[in-house]
């Protein structure tokens, strides 16, 4: 190996060397170097008394950059995990909470007292399953209070779900409730998945950075 070497594989790395060069004495930074080209990374060498050639390039500091970079990078995609853990969290007891609201609400007892007296709110409350165990969530809220108070607003809304394709005879209102849930926890569970692979990996890469960086000069 003459002069200073320019390499970009591991194989192109290991032609560099003797045939008989044991690269089984430092199997961690054979491991290192294998990820740092498959991420596209180069290095510059030069021959060495010691067993292992001399590392020009990168050095410690150009290095110690790469890492902080994959620090920041990692930094964002933890809060963007953090804040999909809380969708997912908050999606899971969504119906239990507000199961558990609907109860301060005097919509809700309004509600419940004409579904009592009143034979056709009643049936209209029934055909469109209203979705009164939301009616804390102030996405549902307004809905239910039109249902409740305005007669020309329940009749519409019930003539709309029991005849537009919109719905069919499983999807009424409280169905489509349930199902934007589900359709949250589905993509808190996908963002959530490719996060966490997106942190191991730059996780490995650091790992293997630093493992080179024992090897640098300063």
């Amino acid at each position: 190996m003459a002069g200073r070497q320019i390499i970009s594989s591991l194989d192109n790395f290991k032609s560099k060397l003797p045939k008989n060069f044991d690269f089984s004495k430092n199997p961690k930074r054979v491991d290192a170097l294998q990820h740092y080209f498959s991420r596209g990374g180069i290095i510059s060498i030069s021959k060495s008394a010691s067993d292992w050639p001399t590392l020009i390039y990168p050095n410690k500091s150009r290095l110690k950059h790469q890492v902080n970079e994959l620090q920041t990078l990692r930094k964002l995609y933890s809060t963007r995990l953090k804040n999909w853990n809380k969708k997912l969290s908050e999606a899971k007891v969504y119906n239990l909470a507000h199961n558990a609201k609907k109860f301060k609400e005097p919509l809700y007892w309004k509600h419940l007292t004409k579904a009592m007296v009143d034979r056709d709110y009643r049936a209209d409350a029934q055909a469109v399953k209203l979705p009164v165990h939301l009616v804390s969530d102030k996405r549902w809220k307004p809905m239910v209070k039109m249902f409740v108070n305005d007669l020309d607003y329940r009749k519409q809304l019930t003539e709309t779900v029991n005849h537009s394709v919109v719905y069919s005879k499983d999807k009424k209102v409280a169905k489509y409730a349930d199902d934007l849930r589900n359709f949250r926890m589905e993509q808190s569970n996908r963002k959530i998945s490719e996060l966490e692979k997106k942190l191991s990996s730059i996780d490995t890469d650091i790992e293997a950075i630093l493992e080179i960086m024992k090897w640098a000069n300063s």
